[in-house]
């Protein structure tokens, strides 16, 4: 059995169904579906059973097996805090992942966490070993703080721990997340498309099928163990004024751009350093900006 945390979420679901088309049927999705949409997100999906987030949490607190897991996908995380304060996000993003780690160091699972761009902070130096050590939002220093726990502790973890930091992924599942996902969505209501800022921040993106496939590489790949990856699409770059423009032409849409005031931090630059997991993995995103943006779409206007 795999057990997918967030597992009803925009990643995790992508993930199950990926595991599904690969002949995996013993699936424990973990998720307190606290957005309506998600729902829907698994019901194409073949899957063992749900679990909720507080259930899975007390069950392994009080250190209960589950038989036969293969791996534990920890996807799970709050990333916003526009209905919840920073000491839940801390409570979700941090002590929850801790609980997980240890339950996983304990019965000796394999552990595939989903980390973030966002341990680097307003840097643009991406070195996959070594985050920035001033993260600049809350969802940010939660992740910053789970990452240097593995730091400190990575000589003790006896288990198979893999770390991989998602750079700006966008694809089919995405509601109410990320430029691109707003950008589609009002593209293909010819509504107008406001950039927050000049747009001249810099971004790579990164199709969600292809997030999804380093996933499962590391579930299978050995050299993965013990290693921190950063995932993303190094070719598809471009800035935010550049994207909504590319979005406006391959969806054929009348929408207009329209700049306002930025009144929060941003990133300037964030574009992966994805050399080591080519080198040590063989991974590369296959999913160019434009067909991303084509399929995501579609994907899109079947919901509608």
């Amino acid at each position: 059995m795999i057990i997918v945390t967030g597992g009803a979420g925009f990643i995790g679901s992508n993930i199950v169904r990926q595991l599904n088309a690969a002949g995996e049927r013993q699936i424990l999705v973990v998720d307190d579906l606290t957005d309506g949409h998600k729902t829907h997100n698994l019901a194409d999906c073949d899957i063992a059973d749900y679990m909720d987030k507080d259930d899975f949490l007390a069950w392994i607190e009080e250190g209960e097996a589950f038989d036969g897991v293969r791996a534990i996908l920890h996807q799970g995380a709050c990333t916003t805090t526009t209905e919840w304060d920073g000491r839940y996000m801390m409570r979700l993003n941090y002590d929850y992942s801790k609980i997980v780690l240890h339950y996983c160091v304990g019965n000796n699972i394999p552990l595939i966490y989903a980390s973030s761009a966002s341990v680097y902070g307003a840097g643009t130096e991406f070195a996959v070993d070594r985050a920035n050590e001033h993260p600049i939002n809350a969802y940010a220093y939660s992740k910053w703080q789970f990452d240097q726990y593995l730091r400190a502790n990575w000589a003790a973890i006896d288990s198979q721990v893999v770390a991989l930091r998602y750079f700006n992924v966008y694809g089919p599942g995405q509601i109410g997340e990320g430029a691109l996902s707003t950008f589609i969505s009002l593209a293909l209501k010819n509504e107008p498309i406001q950039i927050h800022g000049d747009g001249t921040q810099i971004r790579a993106w990164c199709f969600v099928e292809d997030m999804v496939r380093a996933v499962l590489i590391v579930l299978e790949d050995p050299k993965a163990v013990g290693e921190t990856f950063n995932i993303g699409n190094k070719r598809a770059v471009t800035t935010i004024y550049g994207l909504a423009n590319t979005v406006i032409r391959v969806l054929n849409s009348s929408s207009e751009v329209e700049f306002v005031r930025r009144d929060y931090a941003d990133i300037e630059l964030r574009v992966p350093d994805v050399q080591k997991a080519e080198a040590l993995l063989g991974y590369v995103a296959k999913v160019d900006l434009e067909t991303g943006i084509a399929r995501t779409a579609v994907a899109y206007s079947q919901k509608d």
